[in-house]
């Protein structure tokens, strides 16, 4: 054992920081995820995953790939929770992913707290996972103790672990682009059957994530381009003008044939057999219907007779016409999540943002998100990263001067590849994602992070190393005062000295950032999701700037129950809430669940009567004052909510008068500025606005 730590001591340290970063990563996702409730994807998410698991059926949730639901529900076959596979939710409704969340969480008899936190180690598996695949590919491209620098990044973004803890795709997708890259760049600088074969396995991996993990199909198609193009301007000159043709054209063919069976490989040994095991106890016929009914208008519907169908419609009736075929349903039911992902992304969704609401999306909501709950502190190591990354690229091109491309081809790329990777790869997702009107969340950039991350600190190390590389001369004065010492060690000397105050400096504010980022983590617990950095209003105004899975994601359930249970006095409140959670299951009697178009609950008398309406309780407007003693007192309202019913509609956008809780703003002005609603008397964790009326 001696001899194994004296032989292992220069990686051994960096080995127990990575082991020291995830253990606290992984108790700050431990902590978050007992605190919150279920968020809006996992009343889809978790049920689904315990449909395919427990009972080979893929019904719910087909527009997401079933990895990360499946892994989440393999806790769950050992609680043996009521599954209530008899309900109407399951055996009629398309996809009824909704109705069956709330009935199996909150309607059956389970504890839905260890259901929903049970679900949870899967992911944060995954993102531990992540964490220690960040730290190796890094310490193959920065060595041991540099490598720690992306790994620490993101084991304390407040972004990776709030989505870290949930039963969502988001992380999955990122360890998914990150696994697939890196096995697929191993193959392309060692050729061989073995690093084929797990390229096509990460990259069959990668699609059971997500179904925007299907970029990856471009995007290596865009690298073997470029690979290509470099290794034929390093061997042009080597290779006789006769042999040329024949040589790069069989190595062209070799690069496109590999890059074919990856996916190949990928889809015939991973995806197909996944989805063949948790489509095999989903009928057929059920299969069939449910995949016509969800791509009835896909691309405006079937042709009329006689006409040829439009291209993506034509692959809806391909994938309806697979559905049908014993041995072709699984890529169907895998194609049918591709496509109703496809439809969503182009169709927008309503949301709150920058001071108004809209469905159509804008180009500056992912950067401005990006600025305003990346950390200060990442955000500061990552932009001095690109300053220095620009400043290099120009010191370069002015040096080579005319032969810029002959650079790029043979030195930059045939060096840098892995790092030329990750930035066309960056480029291509931001670039794809501004373009979406699916403003929803800046988690949708999370598989863009961890790349960012060993970009920075590739440059970092470059820039730090630069202040001891001893380049430049002491000035005389200083070399006359020196002892007398051998002429090359006086002189190393000498440059050590004149650099001292920079290399001072910038470790110093090396060190700085690096105490500041855990820090922003620690403050910010066990609220990551509600995080916005100090120049988005932090995580107790954040709201002002974007809601939905950036703040309100319906994950302060419990705390609102917990604020209830410690106030006596509130024996009624109207719940308006936006989540995944069941405010009856964790509040009881006490509440009444409530919206805008209902009115003030204070001038609201409720009964619990034969003429009760589908909530259980009849409501009396226009109460005389010995009858306000009865009415609701306590209004509780998700932000996400609020913002979306009282906050300026954009251009073209239409809201009903009656769900703009007028009736809250007419006696409670909201504050002057962006974002402003009106001031709540108490807030369940962020999210849950509280007002004694």
């Amino acid at each position: 054992m001696m001899r194994f730590l004296g032989e292992k001591s220069p990686l051994l340290f960096p080995l127990l920081a990575l082991a020291l970063i995830c253990a606290v990563a992984f108790s700050l996702m431990l902590w978050a995820s007992f605190g919150d409730s279920a968020i809006m994807d996992e009343l889809a998410h978790i049920p689904a995953g315990y449909g395919y698991v427990h009972n080979l059926d893929y019904r719910l949730n087909p527009e997401h790939p079933p990895l990360v639901k499946a892994l989440a529900a393999l806790p769950l076959l050992f609680l043996n929770p009521n599954f209530p596979t008899n309900d109407s939710a399951w055996t009629k409704d398309i996809n009824g992913q909704w109705t069956m969340g709330a009935k199996f969480l909150y309607e059956s008899g389970n504890d839905a707290n260890l259901i929903v936190r049970a679900a949870r180690m899967g992911p944060i598996l995954l993102t531990l996972l992540l964490i220690i695949l960040i730290y190796f590919w890094s310490r193959e491209l920065l060595g041991n103790r540099w490598a720690l620098l992306p790994a620490l990044l993101a084991a304390f973004s407040p972004t990776i672990l709030a989505h870290g803890h949930y039963v969502t795709t988001d992380i999955g997708a990122a360890l998914g682009i990150l696994s697939g890259t890196y096995f697929f760049l191993k193959f392309l600088f060692a050729p061989s059957k073995r690093n084929l074969f797990f390229a096509g396995i990460a990259f069959g991996m990668a699609q059971l994530m997500k179904f925007s993990v299907v970029l990856l199909i471009p995007y290596f198609f865009i690298l073997i381009a470029f690979f290509f193009a470099s290794t034929v301007a390093r061997d042009w000159k080597e290779t006789d003008s006769s042999a040329r043709l024949k040589r790069f054209s069989v190595r062209a063919w070799r690069y496109f044939r590999s890059v074919i069976a990856v996916f190949l490989i990928g889809y015939f040994l991973v995806v197909y057999p996944l989805y063949f095991l948790f489509t095999l106890n989903y009928p057929i016929q059920k299969q069939v219907s449910d995949t016509e009914f969800t791509l009835a208008s896909f691309a405006d519907g079937p042709p009329a007779a006689g006409k040829f169908c439009k291209p993506l419609r034509c692959v809806a009736d391909f994938d309806i016409w697979m559905s049908k075929n014993p041995v072709t349903r699984p890529f169907a039911e895998y194609l049918l999540g591709v496509l109703m992902v496809t439809q969503r992304a182009s169709g927008g969704n309503t949301n709150y943002f920058l001071g108004e609401v809209s469905s159509t999306g804008t180009r500056l909501y992912f950067p401005v998100t990006y600025l305003l709950k990346e950390p200060l502190p990442a955000l500061f190591i990552v932009f001095i990263a690109l300053l220095l990354g620009i400043w290099a690229i120009v010191k370069r091109v002015k040096s080579y001067k005319l032969k810029v491309i002959s650079y790029f081809f043979i030195d930059y790329l045939g060096l840098n590849f892995a790092e030329f990777s990750m930035i066309v790869f960056i480029l291509f997702y931001w670039a794809y994602s501004m373009k979406s009107p699916l403003n929803i969340g800046f988690r949708h950039l999370m598989p863009t992070i961890p790349l960012i991350y060993i970009l920075a600190a590739s440059s970092w190390k470059r820039w730090l190393a630069g202040t001891i590389s001893l380049r430049g001369s002491a000035p005389a004065d200083d070399r006359s005062n020196l002892p007398k010492l051998p002429g090359l060690l006086r002189l190393r000397l000498a440059m050590t000295l004149s650099a001292l105050p920079k290399l001072l400096a910038r470790y110093a504010i090396f060190a700085v950032l690096l105490i500041w980022l855990p820090l922003e983590a620690f403050f910010s617990a066990p609220y990551f999701l509600s995080y916005f950095n100090e120049l988005g209003g932090g995580t107790r105004g954040g709201y002002r700037v974007a809601t939905d899975s950036n703040y309100d994601w319906g994950q302060d359930l419990l705390r609102l129950q917990t604020f209830v249970d410690s106030h006596p006095e509130i024996d009624k409140i109207a719940v308006d809430y936006f989540g995944g959670g069941s405010p009856k299951y964790y509040l009881g009697e006490k509440e009444i669940d409530w919206r805008s178009s209902l009115g003030n609950p204070s001038q609201t008398q409720i009964n619990a009567d034969e003429n009760a309406d589908k909530r259980g309780y009849n409501i009396s407007e226009n109460l005389g004052n010995n009858q306000r003693k009865s009415a609701i007192e306590w209004l509780a309202v998700s932000i996400n909510t609020l913002e979306s019913a009282t906050q300026p509609l954009a251009l073209g956008q239409n809201r009903n008068p009656d769900d703009e809780y007028r009736w809250l703003t007419s006696f409670r002005q909201p504050a002057v500025g962006m974002g402003n609603v009106p001031e709540p008397d108490f807030k369940a964790g962020t999210s849950i606005f509280i007002y004694k009326l």
